[in-house]
């Protein structure tokens, strides 16, 4: 019998890997928007969904998903948030994700955004592309090797990332409550405040942990920095307080802020709004009305050949092996 795989959120650019790399040969139902509550319909007589990010598999769906036959709730990222575990429990739902993908995708664009803030790439191609060519003040950046760059978390993602910025001779400091001897040798760890006080680039790579790490990136922590930093957050939107770090851009405290996430980014992110149409969160509005200071991206991070076919690889053998033995590695549950 075909098994049969309701995938969301599949970009137009992400059906020939999803077709390729189906050398099970799963019956896929590739949809490009994510699961809502208003299209759970199409998972359906299905035996098992692949979710992304941001997709709505809470109570509410699970039940409706368990009644038409749907009997794994899978996802092809890191996070299972999106996921309500206690639902799938009661339901006898099997959970499974994808522990990693390629580091270099988060890293290398951590990287791109902290080297558009520190040479003020952004602003200098939006004067030119509006046909102004005069050299300003705010052209002058220092080289990244004179530079000190904090990572915070220093797991395959942040050790990617100094890995990168060691290559182009920068000062990396590290900060973990795990450190490991493999990121010794690139980088040295201090404290949290110490990195703190002496980077001129803070990168962020920790695990969201609700009720643990919510916004830990607020006001104290923003206060604690070198004056004229960058900060950069690729990890979880969670982690970061939008009022405090847009406090620390107008007071120039912070030099520049480059972010993928957003907390309740699903009302954000993947939407086109119009010129006059304001944002659900008049915070974000504001950060964003700080272009080029202010650089984001919209959860983009893994939107990479090699992150993708890592992500897809690895969902279609947790099916295999949860249908060949009853259980996989990655199972959540």
């Amino acid at each position: 019998m075909t098994f049969k795989i309701a995938c969301y959120g599949v970009r137009p650019n992400e059906v020939s890997y999803f077709n390729d790399l189906n050398k099970y040969d799963y019956d896929l139902t590739l949809i490009e928007g994510l699961l809502t509550h208003d299209n759970i319909e199409t998972a359906y007589h299905h035996d098992a969904v692949l979710l992304r990010g941001n997709c709505v598999a809470d109570r509410e769906n699970i039940e409706k998903m368990a009644e038409h036959g749907v009997k794994y709730v899978f996802t092809r990222t890191v996070g299972f948030n999106h996921i309500d575990l206690d639902a799938a429990k009661d339901y006898h739902m099997e959970v499974a994700r994808v522990p990693s993908y390629s580091p270099n995708a988060i890293a290398e664009l951590s990287l791109t955004l902290a080297m558009m803030l520190l040479r003020h790439t952004a602003y200098m191609t939006m004067r030119t592309s509006h046909k102004n060519f005069i050299v300003d003040n705010t052209m002058f950046s220092k080289e990244v090797r004179n530079c000190k760059v904090g990572i915070i978390g220093t797991g395959k993602i942040g050790l990617t990332e100094a890995k990168l910025f060691d290559g182009l001779g920068a000062t990396v400091l590290g900060y973990d409550i795990y450190e490991n001897d493999a990121a010794k040798e690139i980088l040295t760890y201090t404290d949290l405040d110490d990195l703190l006080a002496q980077s001129d680039i803070v990168s962020i790579h920790v695990p969201y942990i609700p009720g643990e790490n919510d916004q830990m990136i607020n006001a104290d922590f923003i206060s604690k920095m070198k004056k004229g930093a960058i900060l950069i957050n690729t990890a979880r939107g969670e982690l970061q307080d939008n009022q405090a770090i847009l406090d620390g851009l107008n007071t120039n405290h912070l030099e520049g802020f480059g972010t993928d996430v957003f907390a309740n980014e699903k009302d954000l992110f993947f939407k086109q709004f119009g010129e006059d149409q304001p944002l659900p969160d008049p915070t974000v509005e504001e950060l964003i009305s700080l272009y080029p200071r202010v650089l984001v991206t919209p959860h983009v991070g893994s939107n990479t050949d090699e992150a993708l076919t890592n992500m897809i690889e690895t969902s279609f053998e947790n099916f295999h092996s949860v249908l060949e033995t009853g259980k996989t590695a990655n199972s959540v549950l």
